[in-house]
C-alpha cells in the first residue's frame, strides 16, 4: 500500500508530504517531497538591499528567528570586511544562546505532544514565554524580532534587561530538570524513543546532517568551538554527544544538555556585557555602512547625509562574495551572498539546516512502523520555512 502521511508535526504546516510504501505497518520506502509553500526569500532577497533583507530570516525560521538574523548579518559584515565593536558581539551571543533555549523548548515541547505527553508541552511553552518577552522588552517584537544589524545592533539594550536575562537563566536549570524529571526515565518515552529512528555517524556525514542530528550520532562537530565567530572561542562550554546509536532518544538528551550548556554560556555572555557596561557603543562607528546615531543627525550635516544614503539606498560592498555560517540551533546555517558591487545582492544562497537534515529521514524509517515516522520526523525539528526558502 502507498500511503500520504502528514501533517503530524506542529512545524511542517500541512505542506510536508511524506509517500509513505507500507507493507502492513512496516515501511518499506519513504520519501519527502517538499516544495508545497515557497516563499522565494532567496530570490527576493536580489531586489532588496541587505537590511531589508533581514525581516525576511525572521520567517524562515520563525522559532529562532535571531540566529537567522546573525547568519545574514556576519555573511554581509564578511563581504564589507568589517567587525562589530566587542560589546555587540556579547549580546549577539547572549541572545542567540537564548534562541537556543527556547527552540529546544518549542521542539522538546511538540515532541513529547506528538508522542502523547501533554504536561511537557505546557512547561516548555512557559519557559518560551519568557524568552518572547526579553525579546520584547528589547526589540518591541515577540517572535519576529530583526533586532540585529549588519555593523551591530538595531538599538541598545534597554535597562532592566541583563537583569531580566540573568533571572531567566538562573531559573533555566531547574527547569531542565523538570523536564528529565517527567521523561527520562518514563516507560512510554523510552519504548518510543530508544533504538527508533537510527542515524549511524557514516550515515549522518554523507547526507550532510548538522547540529544535534549530527552530534547524536556521536560527531562532535559544532560551528561556535570549530570553527568560531562572535568571540565564541573565549566561552567556556561542552559540546553534548549521543552515545546509544545515533537514534531518537540520542537526539533528546543531546538537546536537553544543549539547553544546559546554552545557559552556562548566556551566564558568560551577562558578565561580559556588564564588565563593557551596560550602555554602551552597539553598532559600529563606520556610517558607510551604518546608520549614524539620531542625535548627531539633528547636529551634523554629514550624519545627515550617511543616513539619506543608507536609508535611500542602501550600503555599497565590493564586487565578490562570502559565506559565513553559524551554529543555528537546528545545525549549520549559511548565507552564501555574491555581491556585483551594488546596494542589492546579485544572488543570495541560504543553507538551511532543515533541508539537509530532511534527507536522513527515509533511512531512519525504512524498515520499522508507522508510528516510528513520527517519531523520526519529530526527532529531526525541522521546520518549513527553512526548507522552502
Amino acid at each position: 500500500m502507498t500511503l500520504n502521511m502528514g501533517p503530524q508535526h506542529p512545524s511542517t504546516h500541512g505542506v510536508l508530504r511524506v509517500v509513505l510504501e507500507l507493507d502492513g505497518e512496516t515501511v518499506l520506502k519513504a520519501k519527502p517531497i517538499i516544495g508545497y509553500l515557497h516563499t522565494g526569500m532567496e530570490k527576493q532577497a536580489e531586489y532588496k538591499t541587505y537590511t531589508q533583507s533581514i525581516p525576511q530570516t525572521d520567517r524562515m525560521d520563525y522559532l529562532a528567528p535571531l540566529s537567522n538574523n546573525l547568519g545574514l548579518c556576519l555573511s554581509a559584515e564578511k563581504l564589507l570586511d568589517i567587525t562589530a565593536p566587542e560589546r555587540v558581539q556579547a549580546i549577539r551571543v547572549l541572545l542567540c544562546e537564548l534562541t537556543r533555549i527556547s527552540a529546544h523548548c518549542v521542539w522538546l515541547g511538540t515532541h513529547a505532544l506528538d508522542i502523547g505527553a501533554m504536561t511537557v508541552f505546557f512547561y516548555c511553552f512557559r519557559e518560551r514565554e519568557k524568552v518572547l518577552s526579553i525579546y520584547d522588552m528589547v526589540c518591541g517584537a515577540r517572535m519576529t524580532a530583526s533586532y540585529f544589524r549588519v555593523g551591530g545592533l538595531a538599538s541598545d539594550i534597554p535597562d532592566g534587561f541583563l537583569e531580566k536575562c540573568e533571572k531567566f537563566v538562573d531559573e533555566m536549570p531547574a527547569h531542565a530538570d523538570e523536564y528529565e524529571t517527567l521523561l527520562s526515565k518514563n516507560p512510554i518515552w523510552l519504548a518510543r524513543l530508544q533504538g527508533v529512528a537510527p542515524l549511524t555517524p557514516a550515515q549522518a556525514l554523507a547526507f550532510g546532517a548538522t547540529g544535534p542530528t549530527l552530534r547524536g550520532s556521536g560527531v562532535s562537530w559544532d560551528l561556535r568551538r570549530d570553527q568560531p565567530y562572535c568571540n565564541y572561542e573565549q566561552y567556556e562550554f561542552e559540546v553534548p554527544l549521543g552515545k546509544s546509536g545515533g537514534d531518537a532518544y540520542d537526539r533528546y538528551l543531546v538537546r536537553i544538555a544543549e539547553i544546559r550548556q546554552s545557559t552556562r554560556i548566556a551566564k558568560q555572555a551577562i558578565q561580559k556585557v556588564r564588565a563593557m557596561g551596560a550602555r554602551g557603543e552597539y553598532r559600529l562607528r563606520d556610517y558607510k555602512y551604518v546608520l549614524p546615531p539620531k542625535e548627531e543627525v539633528k547636529t551634523s550635516m554629514e550624519a545627515l547625509i550617511h543616513h539619506f544614503k543608507i536609508v535611500a539606498h542602501g550600503f555599497f560592498p565590493p564586487v565578490g562574495e562570502a559565506y559565513a555560517p553559524i551554529e543555528a540551533p537546528k545545525g549549520e546555517l549559511g548565507f552564501y551572498l555574491v555581491s556585483d558591487g551594488t546596494p542589492r545582492p546579485w544572488r543570495m544562497k541560504v543553507r538551511a539546516p532543515s533541508f539537509v537534515n530532511l534527507q536522513t529521514l527515509a533511512s531512519m524509517v525504512e524498515g520499522r512502523l508507522v508510528a516510528d515516522v513520527i517519531t523520526a520526523i519529530g526527532s529531526l525539528d525541522i521546520v518549513l520555512g527553512e526548507i522552502d526558502r
